[in-house]
């Protein structure tokens, strides 16, 4: 993932990244990554991680959002592995673009949960469409619409717990 160096004397070198990470206790992290697009989100989101900390699945919980700080979920997607993270959950509403966005910079899998609103379109048709519509090679898991706790027990099969 991380790009190494090869200085003369055919040494490799860590980047800096891959030496920030080093002392990480992954074992004892999370094992799901659970994101929204937006704080008004987490009320909904909350139900996933109630659902994984009643199976006792070590997870954590974050707001980002895909158009607002595209570079804030490049770069969790794109470490996501390193951390020790094994499935990433993503909610997002409208246009839910959150789902597909991480799984565009990371290979593990991600699951979609198309979020409502007071501005959804036909029930929150228009989130479970934009995540289901992903092109081909980057998939995203999709549950029903408004049903975090169904991506939780959906996480938790492919962890096998």
């Amino acid at each position: 993932m991380s790009e190494t160096a090869e200085p003369q004397g055919g040494a490799v070198t860590q980047t800096e990244v891959e030496s920030e990470f080093e002392e990480l206790d992954v074992e004892s992290g999370p094992e799901v990554g659970i994101v929204m697009g937006s704080k008004s989100d987490m009320p909904m989101m909350e139900k996933a991680g109630k659902e994984l900390e009643e199976r006792g699945i070590r997870h954590e919980i974050r707001v980002m959002s895909a158009h607002r700080e595209p570079d804030i979920v490049a770069d969790y997607a794109k470490n996501a592995h390193m951390r020790g993270l094994r499935v990433i959950i993503a909610g997002a509403g409208l246009a839910a673009a959150l789902p597909g966005v991480v799984a565009a910079h990371t290979d593990l899998p991600v699951i979609g949960v198309p979020l409502t609103s007071s501005t959804s379109v036909g029930g929150g048709l228009d989130a479970l469409l934009a995540i289901v519509q992903m092109p081909p090679g980057v998939p995203v898991a999709c549950v029903g619409v408004d049903n975090p706790r169904n991506a939780a027990v959906l996480a938790a099969r492919i962890l096998g717990a």
